[in-house]
């Protein structure tokens, strides 16, 4: 499985962001696609996760401001992230898991100014 993510960039406190990973190659049905991530001087984190169920789960600092959403047609996972913070700074990595293997992304920085 190939993933292909975009949509990091710098953005001001409060503003708003949205990464979008599109996996490509042998995909089944079962399966979870999510976005983690990784901060200056931190380890990589779960930031939110959604399986084939459509069931999301999120990393308790981003609820109520981050949503993640599926296109299954197009297997593509997108990331709304609102009310950014500067915590939020990191670099993002697209997750694919399927079968008990994970497929990464190649990690989009995104940096959120005070």
């Amino acid at each position: 499985v190939q993933l292909q993510a975009s949509g990091g960039g710098l953005v001001q406190a409060g503003g708003s962001l949205r990464l979008s990973c599109a996996a490509s190659g042998t995909i089944f049905s079962i399966n979870v696609m999510g976005w983690y991530r990784q901060g200056p001087g931190k380890q990589r984190e779960l930031v939110a996760t959604m399986a084939n169920t459509g069931i999301p789960r999120y990393e308790n600092s981003v609820k109520g401001r981050f949503t993640i959403s599926r296109d299954y047609v197009k297997n593509t996972v997108y990331l709304q992230m609102n009310s950014l913070k500067p915590e939020d700074t990191a670099i993002y990595y697209c997750n694919f898991h399927q079968w008990g293997d994970d497929y990464w992304g190649q990690g989009t920085l995104v940096t959120v100014s005070s």
